[in-house]
């Protein structure tokens, strides 16, 4: 796969690493909140506890692995988003969930666990709308679902995602992982909010005057 790298191409990646900032953030405080993270990233925080590896090394031998499955069967959805999503986002996450325990602590009442769950699916829908939106490549673990849907296109996008999700977060509680309201909502809330961003802010920041730019990237919605 080429990009040709022009002005519009620079604009797609920094939008695509500013969104897995915002992904790593979302997480981060995903985590913080205590009531469980997205699927995927709940999953591999219970596999990487119970393992003994570091939470960001982990995600990178796993998104390794996944990365070959994406390689022989979806080429075509990977991109510079894929590495930087694969390789960085553990390292995000894990700095900004440090650095929100050294400046804020741990929330302790109930009220604060759940507003700390609303703030981390508006940060998590932002980043991920920035990241899917610039179409520079899909994360291994993102992937699953839209080569599932090629292979099986009469079930809707909807219903492949659910059963990735829905099998990483019963991995994650086989695990000992965290399974809770964060974890609800990142797997039924998101995509409205989502949709919200693509919308409101995302699609206004790509658009362009010209003639569109012959690009090989692959559409995430």
């Amino acid at each position: 796969m080429k990009w040709n790298i022009n002005k519009v191409d620079t604009k797609r990646l920094i939008i695509m690493v500013m969104g897995n900032v915002f992904l790593g953030m979302g997480i981060s405080i995903f985590k913080l909140s205590g009531m469980g993270n997205d699927p995927f990233s709940g999953m591999v925080m219970a596999l990487a506890a119970s393992s003994g590896i570091v939470y960001a090394n982990f995600l990178i031998l796993l998104n390794l692995v996944l990365f070959v499955i994406q390689f022989i069967t979806g080429r075509k959805l990977i991109g510079a988003g894929t590495f930087v999503n694969a390789i960085f986002l553990g390292y995000i996450a894990t700095f900004f969930h440090s650095t929100w325990l050294h400046l804020l602590g741990e929330p302790q009442l109930f009220w604060q666990r759940v507003i700390t769950v609303a703030i981390g699916v508006v940060v998590c829908s932002f980043g991920v709308s920035m990241y899917q939106k610039s179409d520079v490549g899909v994360a291994p673990f993102d992937s699953l679902s839209l080569i599932m849907k090629t292979k099986l296109p009469k079930i809707s996008y909807f219903w492949h995602r659910m059963f990735t999700d829905a099998l990483c977060a019963l991995i994650c509680f086989l695990s000992g992982g965290v399974i809770g309201l964060g974890t609800l909502v990142s797997m039924l809330g998101l995509g409205p909010i989502i949709h919200f961003f693509d919308v409101h802010f995302t699609e206004k920041l790509l658009a362009k005057k010209g003639p569109k730019a012959n690009n090989d990237s692959v559409s995430l919605t």
